[in-house]
């Protein structure tokens, strides 16, 4: 086997492959050998096949594997021998294309490799961590949105109209073709004008009426509707209005707070306050992030494989373009040309991929089987009643569980940088690390 480079030029690799008809007769010979004891053909015994028939009946059979697995072991070899890591999956093709049995095999490799990362020093790496309190101010305002989302009603002035975000009791009998239909009565319903609760169109023809009233409230059931025998019928709600009432928020004390499963008030102060504070810190986290990969993006510099830059660039550019154009669905556009502005960000994100990549692997930075299974937990909570589904796709999943594993292991990479540099605290009110926040997408 003969492995001759034709191209060495930057990051980009090309290489002539020769195994030889021999190596490969060789090849297909041992495995053959291999599986002789085992073979048994009419008018042998088993084991006692010749060779030279196994060669005449599976030969061609096997030769294509063999010689599948001559090019593999050429292959890792070769990256064994030099150290070279690929950026992306080498392209390898058969240059003699009218290759018989008895020719050698020739083949091309072509890769770019991954550039040699230079060292950094972290310890000159300046941090600035931002600590923000929460306030009491920010703790009452806490207090007033649940207070707000715990709302009471009261009984507004007699023959006050109802507006959107009242509530009404009412009387219903929904008919259809003029009868009346299971599931389509109830009395005393409190109903809020605007919570979308009914059938499109019920609600907004409540806005206006009075205690006492009476109205015909004509509506369509949607063609989607659950039960087949209302879907996309006409109907009409005789509706009875008992009481109409104003939202008024839940007053701040003990019985709130127990509402929201803090045993007293001060106990759920307590609560919102760890709450907000977490919520800072974790805002305050991406600015330092930000602060860590700029510096890291000033002190190191070095050559990036195209193609890998490439695919970032297209990337940025086709999320960018959805972005913009959210009444495309589907991926059968034409192909969008990433801007200069979006390959000089794509070559920041593949430098300091690479390069948090590399600081990782020399601090020996792993995530846990603990974090993953964290990760996957945090994540199926967004599919309500599908969680065991979605923890078995993960962990069957490869690349999937590679999305997930990739931010862990940079935050924690983060981390490690942040251990190693110069930090000092700053403590800022909410409002200022609001605006540092706001910083970070005009940038």
């Amino acid at each position: 086997m003969q492995v001759t480079e034709t191209l060495n030029e930057g990051l980009k690799r090309e290489y002539a492959i020769t195994v030889t008809a021999d190596e490969l007769d060789a090849k297909v010979n041992e495995k053959l050998s291999e599986a002789q004891p085992e073979i048994e053909m009419k008018g042998f015994r088993k084991g006692k096949v010749p060779m030279a028939l196994l060669k005449k009946q599976f030969g061609q059979r096997i030769l294509g594997e063999s010689m599948q697995e001559a090019i593999d072991g050429a292959m890792n070899q070769h990256f064994e021998e030099t150290g070279d890591r690929p950026a992306m999956q080498p392209e390898v093709k058969m240059t003699n294309e009218d290759w018989k049995e008895g020719d050698d095999v020739q083949v091309e490799m072509k890769y770019e490799k991954l550039p040699d990362i230079p060292e950094a020093d972290l310890s000159d790496i300046k941090i600035e961590k931002l600590v923000a309190k929460a306030s009491d101010a920010d703790v009452d305002e806490a207090l007033s949105n649940l207070a707000e989302n715990a709302q009471n009603f009261e009984d507004r002035k007699k023959g006050t109209k109802a507006k959107d975000g009242d509530q009404v009791v009412i009387d219903f009998v929904g008919k259809v073709d003029g009868e009346a239909f299971d599931g389509g009565s109830a009395e005393d319903y409190p109903l809020v004008l605007g919570s979308n609760s009914f059938i499109p169109g019920f609600e907004e023809q409540l806005v206006g009426v009075k205690e006492g009233e009476e109205k015909a409230v004509e509506v369509s059931f949607p063609e989607e509707y659950g039960a087949e025998n209302l879907a996309g019928k006409a109907a009409v709600f005789d509706v009875t209005v008992k009481a109409v009432k104003k939202p008024v928020p839940a007053e701040i004390n003990d019985e709130l707070a127990q509402k929201y499963g803090a045993e007293d008030l001060e106990a759920l102060k307590g609560q919102i306050r760890e709450r907000l504070e977490a919520e800072y810190q974790g805002a305050a986290r991406q600015v330092m992030k930000r602060q860590v990969l700029d510096a890291l993006d000033e002190k190191v510099k070095f050559d990036l494989p195209p193609s890998l830059v490439d695919a970032e660039a297209k990337q940025i550019a086709h999320q960018i373009w959805h972005e913009e154009n959210p009444e495309v669905q589907g991926h059968d556009h034409e192909e969008i040309e990433p801007t200069d502005e979006q390959m000089k960000l794509a070559e920041r994100r593949v430098r300091l991929g690479l390069l948090l990549a590399e600081i990782g692997q020399k601090a020996e930075v792993t995530v846990t089987d603990a974090e993953m299974t964290q990760a996957i937990m945090n994540q199926a909570r967004q599919y309500p009643g599908q969680e065991r589904a979605f923890f078995d796709f993960v962990r069957q999943n490869q690349q999937m569980q590679q999305q997930m594993r990739a931010p862990i292991f940079e935050d924690k990479v983060i981390d490690h940088i942040a251990e190693q540099a110069d930090v000092t605290e700053k403590e800022i009110s909410k409002e200022e690390l609001q605006k540092e926040v706001e910083k970070l997408d005009e940038e």
